[in-house]
């Protein structure tokens, strides 16, 4: 199944993924190495690269990012790279 898509190209990623501060400052560090890398990747890749990447402080927000009071931020991400690639075939 997968030989029949070989040729074809991805029209977006997604960075999905979750830092969880800690007690030391490499909190900081990675939240910024993150959003550092994927600003580069929206500018060397020929499609979008999607945030999707929380940022929290213990489990709860997980939860509440994740299916509880704040949405979906995994489904959001999608929905932002389904709009993206609507918006760069269609200029």
């Amino acid at each position: 199944m997968l030989d029949a898509h070989q040729n074809e190209k991805p029209a977006a990623f997604i960075a999905l993924g979750c830092v969880l501060r800690g007690d030391t400052p490499h909190f900081d560090y990675v939240c910024k190495a993150v959003t550092d890398g994927v600003m580069q990747l929206n500018l060397a890749l020929p499609v979008p690269t999607i945030f999707g990447v929380l940022t929290i402080d213990n489990q709860q927000q997980a939860d509440e990012r994740t299916g509880g009071k704040h949405g979906h931020k995994g489904e959001e991400a999608a929905v932002t790279a389904l709009k993206m690639v609507s918006i760069a075939s269609n200029p």
